[in-house]
């Protein structure tokens, strides 16, 4: 499936989700939600200095990326 996940803040993950085409629409207390036209998911980021692992990688599936495409970003 590919490489291993680095591990992000909640800032540099919204960094890298931009990157990819995904537009901030809005935040709400301590979490950025983030859209893509074209895809049903809204991806919730939470604002914190690290991410959890699971996390990441759901946010990264629902994305439509891989976790090698993810690190590249």
């Amino acid at each position: 499936m590919g490489g291993s996940l680095r591990l992000c803040s909640g800032a540099e993950a919204v960094q890298k989700f931009g990157r990819a085409g995904w537009i901030v629409s809005r935040q709400r207390g301590s979490h950025v939600m983030m859209v893509k036209p074209g895809y049903e998911y809204t991806l919730s980021i939470p604002q914190h200095d690290e991410l959890g692992p699971g996390l990441l990688r759901k946010l990264i599936r629902q994305a439509g990326l891989s976790v090698d495409q993810f690190n590249d970003l």
